[in-house]
């Protein structure tokens, strides 16, 4: 694969070429293209999320100064910040929201061998969540948050295990968190974790009823009633182990069968959490652990936002912000396959941080990414 070429061509041969021609043929993305491809335009703004640019113009004259250099790059014609733009705010954004679909499933193939999230449970375990992106109400009037800001809202669903997502979706600010749940294919057997504001009791007999689990936690004013206890060991941080029923005015209605309640005492943060879910056999202890790595998703946003350009849009349409939504997810998933397939020791984050300062290099991925050899270069030191 190296042959002296350079660091970021190595890195885009991830990039399914047949896969992609086909997501832009399907949206017809180069209909009045003359010269500047659908390819192109994802390699410009790929370049853009592994180099930290901050600006279309800073990618643009960052490439530009490198005219030389384009073609061994991948790229079939010169970048200008007008028809960057152009594109941005003119081709569907779908196409990359497609392409971004095709990477989750072949990186989720890829991360099978992950280890599983707690001994005793065997089925997949995903968290469910959304970060919401602040915008300019003035500049972004098509995604309204409250009265005076506007917002992009990005909707996860994340494989705790190697923290990929598997399936996502852009709103506006304003839409409820718990609409994205009927957008959800849910697996039978899995588990999906959220928090509160997912707590819709009959969106959630839905999953039940798909034999699908999912553990949530019970606001203060959920009204239920004991229909027996189950021994609990108290070292585990475990109070108690309930199944109950609803009690409130309509939530009988929406979720007619029982629920599991279980108390749990967390020592590292002092405080004491309320878990509802439908699964009646795992340990109330693993329930606990598994809500506990719900966490990984919003490690994730935080992640992405700092490491990848979604926190500033480079255009201010409604389909320019969701292509460089797209776009960013599209990068993370090949630095994640690119990890897997050559078995790099290295966290992402320390991937896409050498990866920044070394896309005009002709190292070698392998030596690039190499632990040893950098160990061997501070000997002595």
């Amino acid at each position: 694969m190296h042959q002296g070429k350079y660091v970021f061509a190595q890195i885009m041969e991830y990039l399914p070429r047949h896969e992609f021609d086909i997501c832009v043929a399907r949206y017809h993305g180069e209909r009045y293209a003359k010269h500047f491809s659908c390819r192109d335009q994802f390699l410009a703004m790929v370049f853009g999320q592994l180099s930290y640019r901050e600006s279309l113009r800073d990618v643009t004259t960052c490439l530009s100064a490198q005219k030389n250099k384009l073609y061994h790059l991948g790229f079939q014609s010169s970048i200008s910040k007008t028809t960057l733009a152009h594109a941005n705010e003119q081709r569907d954004f779908r196409i990359y929201q497609d392409l971004a679909t095709i990477l989750i499933q072949k990186a989720r193939i890829l991360y099978l061998d992950e280890p599983d999230i707690a001994k005793d449970i065997d089925g997949a375990c995903y968290a469910i969540d959304s970060s919401s992106i602040e915008l300019c109400l003035s500049i972004f009037s098509w995604a309204p948050y409250v009265s005076t800001k506007a917002a992009v809202k990005l909707h996860l669903v994340m494989d705790i295990r190697g923290s990929i997502p598997t399936f996502f979706d852009m709103t506006s600010g304003n839409v409820n968190d718990v609409n994205f749940l009927d957008l959800i294919a849910f697996e039978p057997g899995a588990f999906y974790v959220m928090d509160r504001g997912y707590l819709d009791f009959g969106r959630l007999y839905d999953i039940h009823t798909k034999g699908a689990f999912f553990v949530t936690r019970a606001k203060r004013n959920t009204k239920m009633k004991r229909r027996y206890s189950n021994q609990v060991d108290k070292t585990t941080g475990v109070g108690a182990d309930q199944i109950v029923f609803l009690t409130g005015v309509h939530t009988p209605g929406k979720y007619p069968d029982t629920i599991r309640r279980i108390k749990y005492h967390d020592e590292e943060t002092n405080h004491e959490y309320i878990f509802l879910t439908n699964n009646m056999t795992e340990t109330a202890a693993s329930i606990a652990f598994l809500y506990k790595n719900r966490w990984q998703i919003e490690l994730f946003f935080k992640w992405i936002k700092q490491h990848l350009k979604i926190k500033a849009f480079w255009g201010q349409s409604e389909n320019a912000a969701k292509t460089q939504i797209c776009i960013a997810l599209c990068s993370y998933l090949i630095v994640a396959i690119l990890k897997k397939e050559r078995k790099i020791d290295r966290s992402l984050y320390e991937i896409l941080q050498i990866s920044s300062v070394s896309l005009f290099d002709k190292s070698s991925l392998d030596m690039l990414f190499s632990k040893g050899l950098v160990q061997n270069e501070t000997e002595g030191y």
